[in-house]
């Protein structure tokens, strides 16, 4: 769990020491902007993004019975960001797995990736999917938004 927050904490942290700096010299304004900045991009890359992770046993388990994708991400990276907001509403009928939290999720992806933990790695009917197109997925959900 306390890996998915590294970046987000140190994110805030390098935004807080900037705007320290620009304090230090003078501008105040600057530097309430600078750590605004650095505060959304942290929001962005951390967990809060995304919808609640389940465990990949749990999300495999409930697509078999409805049929939607299941969604192997990781917090910080910018290619399951990018799925995420090209989703949009629709990323709430998917099953989102985070692999730093759940080792059977790594596993799956390693295996469907030859041992690498690519991700996102999306699983539809059974068959992994390494970093599909958004529109690709979004044809994929029973109940399109």
């Amino acid at each position: 769990m306390m890996r998915a927050w590294i970046l987000p904490m140190l994110l805030v942290l390098c935004g807080s020491v900037a705007a320290t700096g620009l304090i230090i010299m003078g501008n105040p304004g600057t530097a309430a902007v600078f750590l605004l900045a650095f505060v959304l991009i942290a929001v962005v890359h951390s967990a809060l993004v995304f919808p609640r992770p389940i465990s990949a046993l749990e999300a495999q388990r409930r697509s078999a019975v409805d049929g939607r994708p299941v969604v192997f991400w990781r917090p910080g990276c910018k290619y399951c960001l990018r799925l995420r907001m090209r989703l949009g509403r629709n990323a709430r009928q998917l099953y989102w797995v985070d692999i730093w939290r759940d080792p059977a999720g790594a596993a799956t992806v390693r295996a469907a990736n030859d041992g690498n933990e690519t991700v996102p790695t999306v699983v539809v009917a059974g068959r992994p999917h390494t970093n599909p197109d958004p529109e690709w997925i979004r044809g994929q959900l029973p109940y399109p938004a």
